[in-house]
C-alpha cells in the first residue's frame, strides 16, 4: 500500500526530525531528505508536499545550502520554517539580510499576531506564542507574497502566496513552545496540500509482514535481539512474518543493566522463536581495552555484533537474513550527505564494510520511537516491554566514560540498579520518560568516615520528552535525590560523589556519549 508523502528537506536544522514526527502525527507519511537530493529523486516519490527545515546558515552567504529553482515550479505546496522561510523568500526574488538592531532578530518565545483568514492559520486565534530563532530578516517579500502574521518588533513572521500554495514561517511551529504549532503543520497538511491521513500503524503492520514474506521466502532469518523495545517489536513483527524460520540471538556482551540478561532471557522463553543466547562478555571487553573515545566504542561494538551474528549463523547452517531494530532517528543522526553526524548508531554507521549475509533486513527504520511503541501494541506485545525505556545498542560502553573495565562496568550497573529502584519507588518513573546513570571519569577527594576518598563522581541524568528528539530535564524532587546520593555512596564502592545533569535537548542529546 503506497501512502502519501510529505518531504521534509533537511538544511542542517537541529529540528528536523521534530518536524517529520508531527507531520506523522498528524497521520501523514513524511520523510527527511537532504537538501541536495536531486529534484528528480524527489519527484519519483510524488510528494503532496514540502517542507523546508530551519537551518544555521544565512542565504545571502556564498556556501548557504540552496535548493534547485524548479522545485517551486512543480505545482507543489512548499512550507518554509525558519532558514526554509528565507530560502524561498530569496530564490523566488525577494532580498533577506541581516537584522539590524531595530528590525527583526527575535530569539525565544514571542507574542505574535495570525491572520486567520490565511489557511495556515484557519481555525486558529488571531495570537500567540511563538518560538523565534532567527538573526536574518526579510527586507522585501517575493512578488505575490502577502503578510499573513507579525509581531511587535518584525511586519513578515509569516509569509504566504495562497495562489502558488507557498507559506513561510520565521518561527518554530514544530516545537512545543510554539502555541498552536501542530494546528498549523495539519492546516498545511490538509488544508493546503489536501492529505487524507492515510499513515496508520495498522496499515503499516500489515504492509510489513507482507513485504517481509515477499522477500524472505522460505529463507532462514536470523534477529540481534537486545530486549529494547527497538528489536523486541523487530522480533514480533518477523515472528508473525515468518515463524519458525527466524532465530533470535541475544548478545549478551556485558554492557548490559544489573541482572538485564537474565531478565531478557526470561522474557523470551514463552516466545514461540528459536531463541539463543551468547556469552560474549570477555571477547567484547578485550576488543575495547584501552579505547576511551565514543565513537570508536560504538564502531568496534558494531563490528563485534556482525561478527558475533556471523558465527552464530553458520552455527544454526545456511541463513539468509539479518534483521536489527534500526529506527528513522538511528537513520538520521548519523548522517547521509552534508548532514551533520551527531553520533554513529551501532547498528547503522558503526557497521563493517562487509557482512556475510545476502541481505539485511530494518523493518522498523523508517520509525520514530513512539511508532515503534504502537506498533508492537499492534502486535499484541505486554506494556511492559513496549513502554520498556530506551537503551542504546552500544549499552553501558557509552554510559561509562573513558576506557572500559569490568569493575567499573559493575560499579555502574550498581548505582544505576540503585537509582531506577528509588525512582520507581518515589512514584517518579510515571513522570520521567528515560533516566540512567553515569560514570564519569573525574575522580574528586572525598571524606568518608576518618579518612580520605579519591574516587569517581557519578552522573544522574533524567529527562521527559514526548518524542526523544526534544527532552527537558526532569524535575526529580530533592529528598528523592537525596536518598538516591546517599544510598549509591554509602553502599557503591568506588563512588563518592553524584552530580545531576540539568541539561536539555538541545543543546545536549539525552545520552552523554
Amino acid at each position: 500500500m503506497s501512502h502519501q508523502t510529505v518531504i521534509v528537506l533537511d538544511f542542517g536544522g537541529q529540528y528536523n526530525q521534530l518536524i517529520a514526527r508531527r507531520v506523522r502525527e498528524c497521520g501523514v507519511y513524511c520523510e527527511v531528505k537532504p537538501y541536495t537530493t536531486p529534484l528528480e529523486q524527489l519527484k519519483a516519490m510524488e510528494p503532496i508536499g514540502f517542507i523546508f527545515t530551519g537551518g544555521p546558515n544565512s542565504v545571502y552567504d556564498e556556501k548557504a545550502p540552496h535548493v534547485d529553482p524548479a522545485i517551486f515550479e512543480l505545482g507543489v505546496p512548499v512550507l518554509g520554517i525558519c532558514y526554509g522561510c528565507q530560502l524561498m523568500a530569496h530564490t523566488l526574488g525577494g532580498q533577506v539580510t541581516a537584522a539590524q538592531e531595530d528590525t527583526a532578530r527575535e530569539y525565544g518565545k514571542t507574542e505574535t499576531y495570525y491572520d486567520t483568514t490565511c489557511k495556515l492559520f484557519k481555525g486558529l486565534p488571531q495570537q500567540g506564542i511563538s518560538w523565534m530563532s532567527h538573526g536574518d530578516y526579510m527586507a522585501k517579500v517575493p512578488e505575490g507574497f502577502a503578510l499573513t502574521a507579525h509581531t511587535d518588533a518584525c511586519p513578515n513572521v509569516a509569509i504566504a502566496d495562497e495562489k502558488r500554495g507557498f507559506y513561510g514561517v520565521q518561527y518554530h511551529p514544530e516545537v512545543n513552545h510554539t502555541q498552536h504549532g501542530v494546528d498549523m503543520i495539519r492546516n498545511f497538511l490538509y488544508e493546503v496540500c489536501g492529505a487524507t491521513g492515510d499513515w496508520t500503524m495498522g496499515d503499516y503492520k500489515n504492509t510489513a509482514i507482507r513485504d517481509i514474506r515477499e522477500k524472505v521466502g522460505d529463507g532462514k532469518v536470523l534477529l540481534a535481539l537486545s530486549g529494547g523495545v527497538d528489536s523486541s517489536v523487530a522480533a514480533a513483527l518477523l515472528a508473525e512474518a515468518v515463524g519458525k524460520q527466524l532465530t533470535c540471538v541475544f548478545v549478551d556482551h556485558g554492557l548490559m543493566r544489573k541482572n538485564e540478561g537474565d531478565e531478557v532471557e526470561a522474557a523470551f522463553a514463552r516466545w514461540d522463536i528459536n531463541f539463543v543466547r551468547v556469552d560474549a562478555e570477555a571477547r567484547f571487553l578485550l576488543k575495547l581495552a584501552g579505547e576511551a573515545e565514543p565513537e570508536r566504542k560504538r564502531k568496534i561494538i558494531g563490528e563485534e555484533f556482525i561478527r558475533v551474528f556471523e558465527e552464530e549463523a553458520k552455527k544454526i547452517g545456511r541463513v539468509d537474513y539479518l534483521v536489527q531494530g534500526t529506527i528513522y532517528p538511528d537513520v538520521i543522526e548519523s548522517g547521509a550527505g552534508d548532514a551533520a553526524v551527531i553520533k554513529s548508531h551501532h547498528n547503522v554507521g558503526g557497521l563493517p564494510d562487509y557482512v556475510d549475509f545476502k541481505e539485511i533486513i530494518e523493518p522498523l527504520r523508517l520509525l520514530f520511537k513512539d511508532e515503534v511503541r504502537q506498533l508492537g501494541r499492534e502486535l499484541g506485545l505486554p506494556k511492559y516491554l513496549v513502554m520498556r525505556q530506551p537503551f542504546p545498542g552500544p549499552g553501558l560502553a557509552i554510559r561509562v566514560i573513558g576506557d572500559l573495565t569490568k569493575e567499573k562496568l559493575d560499579t555502574l550497573r550498581d548505582a544505576d540498579a540503585i537509582y531506577r529502584e528509588e525512582i520507581a519507588a518515589a512514584g517518579e518513573d510515571k513522570n520521567i520518560n528515560q533516566y540512567f546513570a553515569v560514570l564519569t571519569n573525574t575522580r574528586s577527594v572525598g571524606v568518608m568516615g576518618d579518612g580520605r576518598t579519591y574516587d569517581y563522581t557519578l552522573a544522574l541524568r533524567a529527562v521527559t520528552t514526548s518524542d526523544f528528539m526534544t527532552a527537558d530535564w526532569a524535575r526529580i524532587p530533592y529528598d528523592v535525590l537525596d536518598r538516591i546520593s546517599t544510598r549509591i555512596v554509602n553502599e557503591v564502592k568506588g563512588i563518592n560523589r553524584i552530580v545531576y545533569d540539568i541539561t536539555s535537548k538541545p543543546p545536549a542529546t539525552i545520552e552523554w556519549e
